[in-house]
């Protein structure tokens, strides 16, 4: 699979504009999700999983009881890139 280009620090800014659930700088992208309970946490991880898996790009995710941290990095771009500004996008449509 190629190597997606990092995004400039612009591109960044602006695209966290039109994602105002996410936070962060070059080197990643964050968001807190609180779900009503620990099943529902789990859930969430799953259906994050499925969209993951079918983009072969995953997250770091902590589950702290009902409470997701989402991490999103392109590790091979050596930070945020395109691809973890659709994974953000494809969180936010299962999870708004």
């Amino acid at each position: 699979m190629p190597r997606p280009p990092r995004l400039s620090p612009d591109d960044l800014a602006a695209a966290l504009h039109g994602l105002p659930r996410w936070s962060g700088d070059g080197e990643g992208i964050h968001r807190t999700i609180e779900l009503p309970g620990f099943r529902d946490a789990v859930a969430a991880i799953g259906a994050i999983a499925d969209v993951a898996e079918e983009m072969d790009h995953h997250p770091d995710v902590d589950l702290r009881f009902r409470t997701l941290h989402l991490t999103l990095v392109s590790h091979s771009a050596g930070g945020v890139s395109e691809l973890d500004l659709e994974l953000a996008r494809r969180i936010d449509a299962l999870l708004p």
